[in-house]
């Protein structure tokens, strides 16, 4: 594929795409953007997060990253260019891994112990801090139910197979299929495309695999289940779990959004929840409240090809501390969580907010 690039609609330039120089070079890219493996082609609330490089296999091999979502399904990741000969055999590399770590870390305790390692030297936090902090948990209730999934999953040998490469061949995606298909596994590959234009980088990564496995069991080896939310069991949720004078309050503001946004689902999580967009703005889906009353605004997610956030959300950040919410400074995150209390005296703001934003 080319690509032509321009300025204000002028100057433009056309761009060949390039080729990463060594496999190294993109185990560091995945480690620190694992956005790029995209799972949320087949879920959209699956998030990823790399624990750790290099982890030992009692084989005496290395994994090239091992990572889980907020699920406690266990990642195992293997990047190979295409001019590398093994690469004929990356599906069986990854399966030995998968049994190597299976039989061989039979303590929990130890299997955390070696990813606190990995945390530590890269986010200079324990794993059980970075995975709260990660996936916003909010008891320690939560952080147990995840450790015990990918306990769970770990005893199992239950794993999630994801080779990267800069370039697939036909017989690599026919192979996955047919593993996909005929077995219990859930392999995929990703090929990620790579354009470089003076200090910009742009990935353009696809998926394989998921053709079989489209509606994968993202909980497969642990105790918690996916629910399939609508609005009728959302609402009645909400009902159960505020006062009756918040859920009148956000059933109303649930019908303000459903008749003004454009973007509106209601997720699949152990928790009710709501999600509301506009699509002139962005794709996904601007803040998500919960029926346990806690608002979640979702910023960081809306970034461009350049990794830069989106214009509007920088907008949209300084509305929101103009009625009264509060943010940390420094990066964009992802995601933030208001309780009950702390958003609810905002709410007729919120929505002269949002018909502003209209």
């Amino acid at each position: 594929m080319t690509m032509i690039a321009t300025k204000n609609g002028k100057n433009a330039q056309k761009i060949e795409k390039s080729k990463f120089g060594n496999e190294k070079e993109l185990q560091e890219f995945i480690h620190e953007n694992p956005e790029v493996i995209p799972m949320y082609e087949i879920d959209e609330d699956i998030k990823v997060i790399i624990l750790m490089r290099e982890f030992q296999t009692r084989g005496g091999g290395r994994i090239d990253a091992l990572g889980v979502d907020e699920y406690g399904n266990i990642y195992i990741i293997e990047t190979k260019l295409y001019k590398n000969p093994d690469k004929k055999l990356v599906l069986s590399q990854v399966l030995d891994y998968g049994a190597s770590i299976w039989s061989y870390y039979n303590d929990f305790s130890e299997f955390l112990s070696i990813l606190d390692e990995g945390t530590h030297k890269k986010f200079k936090m324990g794993v059980k801090d970075k995975l709260t902090e990660f996936f916003q948990l909010e008891q320690e209730e939560e952080l147990n139910e995840l450790l015990d999934n990918i306990k769970q999953n770990l005893n199992k040998g239950i794993f999630k197979f994801v080779v990267l490469m800069d370039e697939l061949d036909d017989r690599l995606k026919d192979l996955i299929l047919f593993i996909n298909k005929s077995s219990q596994f859930d392999i995929y590959a990703v090929e990620i495309e790579y354009y470089k234009f003076e200090e910009n980088e742009l990935m353009i990564p696809k998926i394989f695999g998921n053709e079989v496995k489209k509606d994968i069991d993202v909980s497969s080896g642990g105790s918690s289940s996916r629910n399939s939310w609508n609005e009728f069991s959302v609402l009645q949720e909400l009902e159960e779990s505020v006062s009756k004078k918040h859920a009148d309050a956000i059933k109303e503001f649930y019908s303000f959004a459903k008749d003004k946004c454009d973007i509106l689902s209601w997720g699949s999580g152990k928790r009710g929840a709501f999600s509301i967009g506009i699509s002139k703005l962005a794709s996904k889906s601007i803040l998500t409240i919960k029926t346990n009353g806690v608002l979640v605004l979702n910023l960081g997610w809306h970034r461009g090809a350049d990794d830069k956030l989106d214009p509007f959300v920088t907008d949209l950040i300084n509305k929101l501390k103009e009625i009264g919410f509060t943010f940390e400074e420094g990066e964009i995150k992802q995601h933030y969580f208001f309780t009950l209390d702390e958003w609810f005296p905002k709410l007729e703001d919120l929505k002269n907010l949002i018909v502003d934003l209209l």
